[in-house]
């Protein structure tokens, strides 16, 4: 039988916590510990998270860039879609950020929950730990410094993805101003980087469920499954409770002052895409459902849609940046970490640039978190605790990144002037 990939990974979710309660810590197979068998695997499909990173996320953000256009569209069209793009995500991780302050979903009884999640913190991740908590308000000039490497390939080959994303936005800007020979060559040469990417994280993602296996038996031999199961739990109604305000109220307020329309109507135009948004978890497959609901069933212009969505759906990942805020900072309340200012602002900065760069397809927030807990310092190990649930947070914000590039397309089409039925 041939299962669709989500259900290959919730089978896999839960035959890791079968065997991982099963078996004691201690337990061996032909000598070598079950614990080593499990941790390899988790290893190993991070590894392979970690190698597709710099190729994607330069490639998504040039083609992204290059979607855009030139002349007048990149001037007013595109100045508005990133526009709008920006502030939505930003509102959407200040969203994240205060909730996830406001619950502490790291924070048991008052106490970091590392232990109980059974994370460990060696020599090497104490020292990473000291130093982010030493970090003051000065060091934000830091962030902006990183977003200019001297050298973009030593600043790739390190994971300071703060620079390549500068790069990629500056290539493919000033792509577009080159003659169109050479234009024509070089926009061919990025979509068949971004393409051939788009394929080998889902040659990865394929292989999810043996990584997804070994990261979550590795988390349940270790510790109590059910105590773990009320940590991630109050991890998965912190990041359900942000998605939900985002979408039911930031965006409906997005709509309404800047689109004036009524966002009710919005929400039933799209219901059909966010459906399939939430059933499929990629915004790149719903892209055709999306432009079809929002021609047809909002009334928005063949013109605005072909050029808004697309770029949306490349860019424009308000629930993934949301996410990507909120599990970064579940993680590090559970080291116990007090995050100061700067740190915190240095995570949404990131959760921003990163969002940009994240494939629409299943799971890829999982390469961008990989970035926010490699440039704060924070061990890769606490993204075996989000894969309990990523599955299904993965379709919810899914549905958000749809439901805003929706809301993008109907502020941006009102705002030139066109009349919709969402009036």
């Amino acid at each position: 039988m041939k299962l669709q990939l989500h259900w290959q990974i919730l089978i896999s979710i839960i035959l890791a916590v079968v065997v991982g309660t099963a078996f004691e810590p201690t337990t061996t197979i032909f000598s070598i510990p079950l614990l080593s068998i499990f941790e390899f695997l988790g290893t190993l499909f991070l590894n392979a998270l970690k190698m597709v990173i710099v190729p994607l996320v330069l490639s998504s953000i040039i083609c992204g860039m290059s979607g855009i256009g030139s002349g007048g569209n990149l001037g007013r069209l595109g100045g508005k879609t990133l526009a709008f793009y920006m502030i939505s995500s930003l509102l959407a991780i200040l969203m994240g950020l205060f909730l996830v302050n406001m619950i502490q979903p790291g924070i048991i009884g008052g106490e970091p929950a590392k232990e109980l999640l059974g994370l460990t913190i060696d020599g090497q991740v104490e020292q990473k730990l000291e130093s982010i908590g030493n970090r003051g308000a000065g060091d934000i000039a830091e962030v902006f410094l990183r977003m200019v490497p001297p050298n973009i390939v030593f600043a790739a080959a390190q994971g300071q993805m703060l620079g390549l994303i500068f790069f990629g936005i500056l290539f493919g800007f000033f792509m577009l101003k080159i003659e169109n020979e050479h234009k024509n060559i070089m926009i061919g040469f990025w979509q068949g980087v971004f393409q051939t990417m788009m394929f080998i994280t889902m040659f990865v993602m394929k292989l999810s469920p043996y990584g997804v296996f070994g990261l979550v038996a590795t988390t349940a031999i270790a510790t109590d499954f059910r105590e773990l199961m009320e940590t991630v739990g109050l991890f998965f109604l912190t990041v359900a409770m942000a998605l939900l305000a985002h979408a039911l109220i930031t965006m409906p307020i997005l709509l309404k002052v800047l689109g004036r329309v009524n966002p009710v109507k919005q929400i039933k135009a799209l219901s059909p895409a966010m459906l399939t948004a939430f059933s499929t978890a990629s915004s790149s497959g719903t892209l055709p459902v999306t432009m079809e609901c929002m021609e047809k069933n909002a009334g928005v212009s063949n013109k605005t849609t072909s050029f808004v969505l697309p770029l949306g759906a490349t860019i424009n990942m308000d629930g993934t940046a949301l996410y990507e805020c909120v599990a970064a900072m579940f993680i590090a309340q559970a080291y116990g970490l007090e995050l100061s200012f700067s740190v915190q602002f240095t995570i949404v900065v990131i959760a921003l640039l990163t969002s940009i760069g994240v494939a629409g397809i299943p799971s890829a927030s999982l390469v961008a978190i990989t970035v926010i807990l490699s440039a704060v310092g924070l061990p890769l190990e606490g993204i075996g605790l989000l894969m309990i649930t990523d599955r299904i947070l993965d379709m919810m914000r899914t549905t958000v990144n749809v439901f805003s590039d929706s809301c993008c397309a109907t502020v941006i089409a009102r705002t030139e002037g066109e009349e919709t039925s969402l009036q």
